[in-house]
């Protein structure tokens, strides 16, 4: 039973990152303001959820309806740890390797979008001046930086997949 969750897992994984990955090879190729979109991104947070949800609900089936909260949360992060790996990488070969000048321009198009931001907060021009230089001495593609990323969105998936397990699982009363 083990196997088939890892099975599904792996390939709604494989689904979620080959998906994510086309979303950012568009995104790049259309119009590069649409990573700094919030809808965007709001879609992308969509997409990742449904798509852990979708491998839970197919783990459920394959062990007959029945999924305890374990099964459930293991099904659900699988898929999305491999998702975001998978996107991640394609991230860092995009703006490292085929188009470092495209990682600028996202940079300069983060940094207008924060002034906009913290200016719509009226904060004071000291702040914004500290949080545009700190954000010019960045680079946002670095490997650590990938990585960083990578953590953070883990943490707040996690966090999203504990809940979806918890409503998802129905253990089998016939082996308790």
């Amino acid at each position: 039973m083990e196997k088939a969750l890892k099975t599904i897992a792996t390939n709604y994984g494989l689904y979620l990152g080959a998906l994510l990955a086309l979303l950012t090879v568009l995104a790049y190729a259309l119009d590069l303001t649409l990573m700094t979109n919030m809808w965007f991104g709001i879609f992308i947070l969509v997409v990742v959820i449904t798509l852990g949800i979708i491998s839970v609900v197919k783990t459920k089936q394959a062990l007959l309806g029945f999924a305890t909260f374990k099964q459930a949360f293991a099904s659900y992060f699988l898929t999305v740890l491999i998702g975001l790996v998978i996107s991640n990488f394609v991230s860092y070969l995009l703006f490292n390797f085929i188009d470092p000048e495209a990682a600028d321009t996202l940079k300069q198009l983060t940094i207008e979008k924060t002034i906009a931001m913290l200016e719509g907060f009226n904060t004071p021009n000291e702040i914004i001046a500290e949080s545009v230089d700190q954000m010019e001495s960045q680079n946002q593609y670095s490997l650590v930086n990938i990585i960083k990323s990578l953590a953070g969105s883990l943490v707040l998936f996690t966090l999203i997949g504990l809940v979806v397990a918890a409503f998802m699982k129905k253990n089998n009363p016939a082996a308790q």
